[in-house]
């Protein structure tokens, strides 16, 4: 079992910054592959940023330049910084872990979610 737990959303102006963090349970997280999810109202949950145990990164497209995804072993926790919010950046962001057999994750393991609000 994988604990996920969420925090540092908030209510933001636009082209404002936010820092969320998602702390893990688990003595293999530097192992984890993870990500930065977000889901707005009426839409699907969507990818924002992964990182990969090797440190291999990938963002959405429209987050390229202004979203950096980063992680601490040492914490055990996964960051998302994110600079120059756009009111479509709004939503409810949740914190991954992905689904590895190898390593015992037999699921994918999903944080509570915590909201951003981006503000005119």
């Amino acid at each position: 079992q994988v604990q996920l737990v969420e925090s540092g959303g908030g209510l933001v102006q636009a082209g404002g910054s936010l820092i969320l963090s998602c702390a893990a349970s688990g003595s293999i997280f530097s192992l984890f592959a993870m990500g930065w999810y977000r889901q707005a109202p009426g839409k699907q949950r969507e990818l924002v940023a992964g990182i990969t145990s090797g440190g291999n990164i990938n963002y959405v497209d429209s987050v390229k330049g202004r979203f950096t995804i980063s992680r601490d072993n040492a914490k055990k926790t996964l960051y998302l910084q994110m600079n120059r919010l756009k009111p479509e950046d709004t939503g409810v962001y949740y914190c991954k872990v992905d689904y590895n057999p190898l390593l015992g994750l037999r699921d994918a393991y999903w944080g509570q979610g915590t909201q951003v609000t981006v503000s005119l």
